[in-house]
């Protein structure tokens, strides 16, 4: 990423005041995406690089932790936050284990709680980026190398 680009959040809860409240308080340091539903959600991830998804778990149709399932088999690179304003133990377990989430969230969310986490995720996502390039760059040197020994091998 350049640098002084804006990280791109998803916000997706089905409370529209929820998501008013997300982008008034992000819109200036963050570009902030927002859906009332996981269709919509996966709408915007597929015509955008999103960096972080921030998703409610309780939802009509769909739960969070189903649309970050949906999310995964579409683009894994983004970093997953669950927010939930229920202390459900299978929804965490469920969000660990199938929508592969970075952080767990009660809610109502302070501003700087969730400054802070959205910060450390995108620290995680730019290593996660690095790390998928110079293995990129391995495994071509790494053909590259192959194809030099068997020239070797057959001359």
């Amino acid at each position: 990423m350049e640098t002084g680009e804006k990280i791109n959040i998803l916000y997706v809860d089905d409370e529209e005041n929820n998501l008013f409240s997300f982008k008034a308080s992000f819109r200036l340091k963050y570009n902030v995406f927002t859906a009332l539903n996981g269709p919509d959600a996966m709408d915007i991830i597929s015509k955008n690089e999103i960096h972080i998804i921030i998703t409610d778990q309780r939802m009509p149709g769909m739960t969070g932790v189903e649309f970050l399932e949906k999310v995964i088999e579409l683009d894994p690179s983004p970093m997953r936050i669950l927010l939930t304003g229920y202390t459900d133990m299978t929804a965490v377990v469920d969000a660990i284990n199938k929508g592969k989430v970075f952080h767990y969230l009660n809610k109502p969310w302070t501003e700087s709680e969730i400054d802070g986490i959205i910060s450390k995720a995108f620290q995680i996502y730019l290593n996660k980026k690095e790390i998928i390039e110079q293995n990129s760059r391995l495994e071509l040197s790494n053909e590259q190398l192959e194809f030099l020994l068997r020239q070797k091998l057959l001359s």
